[in-house]
């Protein structure tokens, strides 16, 4: 008899060293566990081991770590709520079995894929306090025996402690994520915007943007209102060698011809009724640094030839003054217009296209990079839950189906507005698909962006002419629902006032 009660204390003495380990160990998540799973197969002896946690809206759960012979091939198989696993999860309670596989309830995918047998398991609810995380499986006992009560009273102690640890890492990598994105921000002054993006084409230009960020070559970036071309400008800024000289923003669209001129070059003492004294232009400013020129299809004609010459030369005079300035700047340049269609109308000039256009790049819009949704809206969930104060922990899964199908025509800030508008109206502490407010008259969704309701573009158009019928008719409706004021109809776009004139003006809709 006191064999057993000497090997029970031993093991108690290993799993007071775990809970140690634990704590040294709980600012990597993934490390952690793997450092539990993988002691808690000595403690026990058996032969593999897995954590598997529950997926957002708790019908299934995710292999996340699997250790043993077939590790490997196990993880991130998704399993659902009929499974062993599942009914765990259901009933917050363990499972010990001594022929698992002959189990109505065994979920035979992972035994089919590995050739893994399991005969005998324990699988119990891993939680922190009344927060369910996952399950934790134990798989064959070792030497072909079955597991004891003392097996279980062990990993139930240890589940308890791994729960708490777990929660306490994620705790951890959230607040330091969070810590890193707002000192990396102070760091840089405070005014550049986080870059959150999962797509594969967002990835693949985030590198063209890193290589042509070693350069000093022209980058025009192209793109629909509100996708984010002024982050890949800031990126090209700070990725350069330039990135603690200045960076400095001019909004073409905002100023008439002359107050532009005025804001880009600057002027002379004189060279105005009130110009008192010599002022400097957004060229000499940005001088050693990066300047990026928003809405450069805005621009008008008569100022574009002196644009050119600053950009090609490199030199400019203000305005009022025959002194000629020398500067070093980088151009940054964006656009949501088709400025290859303004040169054959003769509205941009093709010499002034060809040295902006050095290198292009084209940002998608949200409805193509359908991937970015998810972890742009939990990272606006998480600032404006700040700002309002309320203590959101995640979307509804219908709100988070709401999101990944509706066709956002005005694409991240679109997003940014409605989480927003959630958080200020929605009640912690899930965001649900009301809260978004998001109409279900916007055409498209997660499989097709083909416009429904009624809409079918005239055969035998480009995409280009398809595009913009489509754009007419979406507002079109956007006048009819939310009426003759021009505010209220580009709010219910999701898009600026400035930029809903303009697109009235090209579609040639009258209101």
């Amino acid at each position: 008899m006191s064999a057993p009660v000497i090997a029970y204390a031993d093991k108690l003495k290993a799993l007071i060293d775990l809970s140690a380990g634990i704590n040294l160990k709980f600012s990597d998540v993934d490390a952690l566990m793997a450092y539990i799973l993988e002691a808690a197969m000595k403690l026990i002896e058996c032969e593999s081991s897995s954590l598997l946690l529950a997926q957002k809206g708790g019908d299934s759960l995710r292999f996340a770590v699997a250790l043993g012979p077939k590790g490997a091939e196990a993880k991130n198989i998704v399993v659902d709520k009929n499974s062993l696993a599942g009914w765990v999860a259901q009933h917050k309670k363990p499972l010990v079995l001594s022929n698992a596989n002959k189990d109505k309830r065994f979920f035979d995918r992972v035994q089919n894929k590995t050739g893994y047998i399991t005969n005998t398991m324990i699988a119990l609810p891993m939680t922190n306090g009344d927060e369910f995380i996952g399950v934790i499986e134990l798989i064959n006992k070792t030497g072909g025996r079955e597991f004891t009560p003392e097996d279980l009273e062990l990993t139930t102690i240890l589940a308890r402690q791994a729960g708490i640890a777990y929660a306490n890492a994620a705790s951890y990598r959230e607040a330091k994520d969070t810590i890193f994105a707002l000192s990396d921000n102070i760091k840089q002054g405070g005014e550049y915007h986080v870059c959150i993006a999962k797509s594969a084409c967002m990835s693949d230009l985030a590198r063209v943007a890193a290589a042509a960020a070693k350069t000093t070559s022209s980058v025009l970036i192209t793109g629909e209102s509100g996708v984010g071309k002024e982050l890949f400008a800031e990126q090209l800024h700070l990725q350069s060698p330039r990135s603690d000289k200045p960076f400095v923003r001019v909004n073409c669209a905002a100023l008439s011809q002359s107050l532009l001129e005025d804001e880009l070059f600057g002027h002379a003492k004189g060279a105005y009724t009130d110009a008192s004294s010599c002022r400097k232009g957004r060229f000499e400013m940005a001088d050693g640094g990066t300047l990026f020129l928003d809405e450069i299809g805005e621009i008008p004609l008569e100022l574009q030839a002196k644009l050119l010459r600053a950009i090609q030369d490199k030199k400019f005079e203000r305005v009022g003054s025959s002194e000629t300035i020398s500067v070093d700047v980088r151009i940054v340049c964006a656009t949501n217009k088709d400025l290859e269609r303004m040169v054959k109308e003769g509205t941009f000039r093709d010499d002034l296209f060809y040295r902006l256009n050095v290198v292009p790049l084209r940002i998608p819009p949200l409805r193509e990079r359908r991937d970015d949704i998810t972890p742009l809206a939990d990272y606006f969930l998480q600032k404006f839950s700040s700002e309002t104060k309320k203590n959101f922990k995640g979307f509804s899964e219908d709100a988070r189906q709401v999101l990944l199908h509706y066709y956002w025509p005005g694409n991240v800030r679109e997003l940014e507005n409605s989480i927003e508008r959630a958080c200020v109206l929605g009640t912690p502490p899930l965001i649900n698909a009301q809260n978004l407010q998001l109409s279900s008259d916007v055409p498209g969704t997660a499989e097709s962006s083909a416009p429904q309701k009624g809409f079918v573009p005239r055969s035998g158009l480009t995409l280009k002419d398809a595009m913009n019928e489509f754009k007419r008719y979406y507002v079109e409706s956007a006048l009819r629902t939310s009426g003759a004021k021009q505010a209220d109809v580009a709010k219910s776009l999701g898009i600026q006032r400035t930029y809903l004139s303009r697109l009235l003006v090209e579609l040639g809709i009258r209101q």
